[in-house]
């Protein structure tokens, strides 16, 4: 069996996008064509709507999703989530943590090449006006060593422009996420002066965004997403990947049509570059999987379309595992996988239980600090506390209190009764008066159950004060 040529390993040395002098190889990346390609742009495209739409969507008056971090704020698909939910989103973190790790031990990278939005806006967005406006790869490079013409200012400063005009979308996209339509409305509409903080923060997210993908660009995956070094630990030889079948491709060498009998018989791979020349980071995929291939399958594309045309069968280069390619053996299933598909089903029951049992309405209740109790009329002693109402639906609730495990304790509310506002929190002081003469003990752990319409939707503990017998 032929196999791969594994002692040249002088790639993993160095990066394909910096030279030997440590200076950057500028990547050109030949424009891709094929199936795969077209399917990666109707997801990428289903997805950017679903970014840009989902922060200017509204339901029953209150946005469909917001992430407002400042005013710990957050609402996801119409449900309200105050800080007190925060241990969801600590559940849910870790849910998407390890769903990444299961996914990419079974599938690989695939998520950065497919679904990530730095892959998705650099491939689809902005290099694809790249092309409109400046040609394919030759084209790049014959533009960027000619002198500045006129032609080449107007090229360069509408491609920069626009460049431009798209990260100050992206900005106050992002920003209708964290701070709310029409916060980024007012902020639009409105003079620069009257709102000069969200002004400045929307400058800076533009000039990130234009910064990663007018500049960065594929050094945002290969040097600074954590995620490709994750690889590493998570991949192993039964894991999906784009990989080159050495095997079937081996020896590499060009079609020669007069070729000796003694000839060494070549593979497949007729050594065309085309799976180099598409690449968005600038590697060979024949010299096996490497942190900086982001499973993007332009390579397929292009290897398919040069099989296509030597009438050679397709697949030279797919999405597979290396122990399929070496011993025609692929399983999906493994212990790591076994073991990681177990503590997300855990993590997935846990987060449906926590959600299904969410309380509607969030009461707490504490002794005002500073204050003792004292007698009031009747011979009762009363206590002074503080409540907080926090309200996680789109609905005005009227409140009432009752003592589950105490009779006769009365509750009395300074300024009005407590009536909850939507999606939000309301504060308040009451007293809660119990005779004396129940008062066996100098502390009671009171049980008050809050209700809205007869209907108990909360239980809050606290305890009450008394004098000494």
């Amino acid at each position: 069996m032929t196999t791969h040529d594994e002692e040249n390993e002088e790639f993993r040395d160095s990066l394909a996008t910096v030279d030997s002098k440590g200076k950057r190889v500028w990547v050109y990346p030949k424009k891709p064509n094929g199936r795969y390609y077209n399917y990666r742009k109707i997801l990428s495209y289903f997805l950017l709507a679903l970014l840009f739409v989902l922060p200017w969507l509204e339901w029953k008056g209150q946005p469909l999703f917001l992430l407002n971090i400042l005013e710990r704020k957050f609402i996801l698909f119409g449900f309200y989530f105050p800080p007190q939910d925060f241990f969801l989103f600590v559940i849910g973190m870790l849910i998407f943590i390890v769903f990444i790790a299961l996914f990419t031990v079974i599938y690989g990278r695939l998520f950065c090449g497919w679904i990530c939005p730095q892959t998705i806006f650099m491939e689809m967005v902005f290099r694809r006006i790249e092309y409109f406006i400046e040609g394919d790869a030759t084209a790049q490079i014959r533009l960027n060593k000619s002198s500045w013409t006129i032609e080449k200012w107007l090229k360069k400063g509408i491609k920069h422009l626009i460049f431009f005009m798209i990260s100050v979308a992206i900005a106050n996209t992002f920003l209708a996420y964290i701070i709310g339509k029409k916060a980024v409305l007012q902020l639009i509409t409105e003079p620069i002066l009257l709102h000069i903080n969200g002004f400045i923060a929307m400058i800076i997210f533009s000039l990130v965004f234009y910064g990663v993908f007018a500049f960065l660009r594929e050094q945002v995956c290969t040097t600074i997403c954590p995620y490709g070094r994750l690889q590493g630990v998570l991949l192993d030889t039964k894991s999906l990947a784009v990989y080159y079948d050495f095997v079937r491709g081996e020896p590499r060498g060009k079609i020669r049509k007069n070729a000796p009998s003694d000839e060494v018989v070549k593979g497949d791979c007729i050594d065309c570059n085309l799976c180099v020349k598409v690449c968005p980071t600038g590697i060979d995929i024949r010299n096996g999987i490497q942190l900086e291939c982001v499973n993007c399958t332009a390579c397929m594309d292009a290897c398919d379309e040069v099989m296509e045309k030597i009438d050679r069968p397709k697949g030279l280069i797919r999405i597979d595992s290396y122990q399929s390619i070496t011993n025609d053996q692929h399983s999906k299933i493994n212990n790591r996988s076994i073991a990681y598909s177990v503590v997300l089903v855990i993590l997935i029951a846990l987060e449906a239980f926590l959600l299904m049992t969410r309380s509607e309405v969030e009461v707490l209740i504490l002794k005002t600090p500073g204050t003792l109790f004292y007698e009031a009329y009747n011979n009762r002693i009363s206590n002074m506390y503080n409540y907080q109402l926090t309200n996680k639906t789109d609905e005005i609730l009227n409140l009432e209190f009752r003592c589950s495990n105490m009779n006769q304790v009365e509750f009395e509310f300074i300024g009005s009764k407590p009536e909850t506002i939507k999606q939000g929190q309301t504060e308040g002081v009451l007293l809660i008066k119990i005779p004396k003469e129940l008062m066996d003990e100098r502390k009671i752990n009171l049980k008050i159950d809050v209700l809205v319409d007869e209907k108990v939707i909360d239980q809050v503990k606290t305890t009450f004060i008394g004098p000494i017998k």
